[in-house]
């Protein structure tokens, strides 16, 4: 995604009728991309992470497929980096993909549980532990960080949401947005953030505790991006409103924003538990014997028994999408709209002072990959779920 990526996901005109909108935003141009400029034939079991090299390849990380790659969109080719195992230059489950200063890239490998440094010519680098401290027996994650990085930086410096602090009272109700300078160590708290709601249930003994947690379906929360210059987006719950920390720690708010909410029918339901088991991040800890352990997944298939798994709902949808926040390589701030199942995704854009300026629409069976300078990447699913790359200039 040029310098930057974050999250997934998009939509066409006709969603854009759900929403309720007041006199001065429904001024708010609406548009519509149906054509691709640039489109690559090779099918996709997920595109997990995207970033556009400077010299206008993209590198595509394909986190079910286990596989990692340069796609040349305009000469129809992909060259695989690397191979999928535990050593030196594989990987076992390839998913986020960040810029880093020296046209370098970190690669988040879920399988390895491990962040890695791709040099510009895509040798593998050094390497740093997702998992930060260590876990007290009996008193839930101690002092263990998980350090999954949302965004990164033009200075290189990493964006993200603690893991760490649930304890035997469950999950907290907000978190920090913590950015973390590799170069120095220094670890600064930006922001806080309302979380989902979640259900905690802990089985076993003091030595073997096993600890099951699952958010609520559809349980209003914030959401968040980062720019290239630092800047934060976040996207509040409460009002649907959205706001700018700045690098110097100054916050720009912007007005609120009305929306019909959207009811919840058996279909809506299902549409979330497919996406959730496509796109949403799995973290097991185990503890035996004092010794701790995690390990990483993202993507597979929806469970079968998910109406007993999930049997509460509520009665409609939020705003937003929680995984659906991005700011583009311009500034931008994407928010994915929640839809009906039937409905493609939409989006609302936002500029630097948090108003709503667009609304972006895209062509039916459509996800967002990532970003690119004056790009968009979007995936289209054939009917077997594989899917295909697709490359939109804006």
């Amino acid at each position: 995604m040029g310098s930057l990526r974050s999250g997934n996901a998009l939509p066409a005109l006709g969603t854009l009728a759900i929403l309720g909108v007041t006199a001065a935003q429904a001024q708010v141009p609406e548009q519509q991309l149906t054509q691709p400029t640039a489109s690559f034939p090779y099918d996709f079991s997920t595109v997990a992470g995207l970033r556009e090299l400077p010299d206008g390849r993209v590198m595509v990380a394909d986190g079910l497929g286990q596989v990692l790659m340069v796609v040349d969109l305009a000469a129809g080719r992909a060259d695989t980096i690397g191979r999928p195992g535990q050593g030196p230059r594989e990987y076992r489950q390839p998913d986020g993909l960040f810029a880093l200063p020296g046209d370098s890239t970190l690669l988040v490998d879920l399988g390895n549980g491990r962040l890695t440094v791709l040099g510009p010519d895509f040798s593998f680098g050094a390497t740093t532990p997702i998992s930060q401290g260590s876990v007290e027996p009996g008193r839930g994650m101690g002092t263990m960080s998980i350090r999954i990085p949302r965004a990164v930086d033009s200075g290189g410096r990493f964006y993200y949401q603690p893991m760490g602090g649930m304890g035997r009272g469950g999950m907290p109700d907000s978190a920090a947005v913590v950015r973390w300078d590799r170069a120095t160590g220094a670890v600064d708290t930006l922001a806080q953030v309302k979380l989902q709601d979640f259900t905690t249930s802990t089985s076993g003994g003091l030595n073997n505790q096993a600890v099951s947690i699952s958010a609520v379906p559809m349980s209003p929360q914030d959401a968040w991006a980062v720019g290239l210059d630092g800047s934060i987006a976040i996207a509040r719950a409460g009002d649907y409103s959205v706001e700018w920390v700045r690098p110097d720690g100054s916050v720009v708010r912007g007005p609120a924003n009305d929306y019909r909410p959207v009811r919840v029918g058996r279909d809506e339901k299902q549409a979330w538990v497919e996406r959730a088991a496509r796109s949403g991040l799995r973290v097991e800890m185990t503890v035996e014997n004092g010794r701790a352990s995690t390990s990483f997944g993202r993507g597979g298939r929806a469970s079968d028994d998910w109406e007993r798994q999930y049997p509460e709902w509520p009665d409609v949808m939020p705003a937003f999408q929680p995984n659906g926040v991005f700011v583009t390589p311009g500034g931008e701030m994407w928010v994915e709209r929640y839809v009906a199942a039937d409905d493609p995704p939409a989006f609302d854009v936002f500029d630097s002072a948090g108003r709503m300026v667009r609304r972006i629409s895209f062509s039916p069976g459509r996800r967002l990959a990532g970003f690119g300078r004056d790009a968009v990447y979007l995936v289209s699913a054939d009917e077997f779920d594989l899917l295909r790359l697709e490359k939109y200039e804006m």
